[in-house]
């Protein structure tokens, strides 16, 4: 998270805002492209063969594959995660969310060349035919999953209307989701299971990064105490600042870099700066 945190204030201002609303004009794009000449979609697809002989577009032009060839269904999915990306972003903020996101295109773009890789050493069939059978399997299906996995991270305890009738929790939505994945990896081919290893690596990373370790290290509790004998000091000549971190009590005036969001998890109105929103002890009242 620290280099999150740096490399943020680096490049932090060419991330992408709003990411969702490109990524389901994509799909879109794909949909019309797919129905109008499904053969040319196969020009567009992430096939490590054809990128290696010169078809460099298809490094960007997979995304465009549709998760689905229906119209209700695409729809119903771009509603869907339209909502689950935009409150992850809001939650994230704008560079964290491009991070997961591109992260996970990354990720699966590796995929596809480590499974070229070992069907061209293993010399089976045509490199060209095997290329193109592994390429399908490469879409953002799995990516897309991962949305929804951490906003159920994120937001457990949330409801929805599952065939917009049945009340589902988003964390037993999660449980489903991932019965799935492990059978699909259990039951498919190993071009599928490096597709989908690869695919939801990224929230693999963030889970296992933004566990709050760091809330029980002596130094956190030290700032922690520091910050609660402070509170009540006036700062810096008495001046009035907009944001305050409710752990370590700096302000836009410490560092006019730092960027301060409220977390939605704690019970009251609590902001915390970038250092320390994912990992601190969520507030509850009893």
């Amino acid at each position: 998270m620290n280099f999150l945190n740096k490399m943020e204030r680096k490049i932090g201002k060419y991330a992408i805002p709003n990411l969702m609303i490109y990524l389901i004009a994509a799909y879109c794009i794909g949909f019309v492209i797919y129905t109008v000449n499904p053969n040319f979609m196969l020009m567009l697809t992430l096939s490590p063969y054809h990128i290696l002989h010169g078809q460099v577009w298809r490094l960007i032009t997979w995304i465009l594959m549709p998760t689905d060839t229906r119209v209700f269904s695409l729809l119903i999915m771009a509603l869907l995660y339209y909502q689950l990306g935009s409150a992850l972003e809001r939650s994230w903020g704008t560079f964290r969310f491009n991070v997961y996101i591109f992260g996970g295109m990354l990720f699966t773009v590796i995929g596809a060349f480590i499974l070229y890789g070992i069907y061209a050493a293993a010399g089976t069939g045509s490199l060209e035919t095997i290329s193109l059978i592994s390429s399908l399997t490469f879409t953002t299906n799995y990516i897309n999953l991962t949305i929804f996995l951490a906003f159920a991270v994120m937001y457990p305890e949330m409801q929805i209307l599952l065939f917009f009738i049945i009340p589902v929790k988003m964390k037993w939505m999660a449980v489903v989701y991932a019965v799935l994945i492990a059978i699909n990896l259990i039951l498919t081919s190993w071009g599928g299971r490096i597709a989908i290893i690869m695919s939801i690596l990224n929230f693999l990373i963030f889970f296992l990064s933004t566990r709050n370790y760091r809330r029980v290290s002596p130094k956190e509790i030290h700032r922690k105490q520091v910050f609660k004998a402070q509170m009540w000091e006036p700062r810096r000549g008495s001046m009035v600042t907009k944001h305050k971190c409710a752990v370590c009590g700096r302000t836009e005036l410490d560092d006019p870099n730092l960027e301060f969001r409220f977390c939605s998890k704690c019970d009251g109105n609590y902001e915390y700066c970038q250092d320390h929103l994912f990992t601190h002890q969520h507030i509850k009242h009893s």
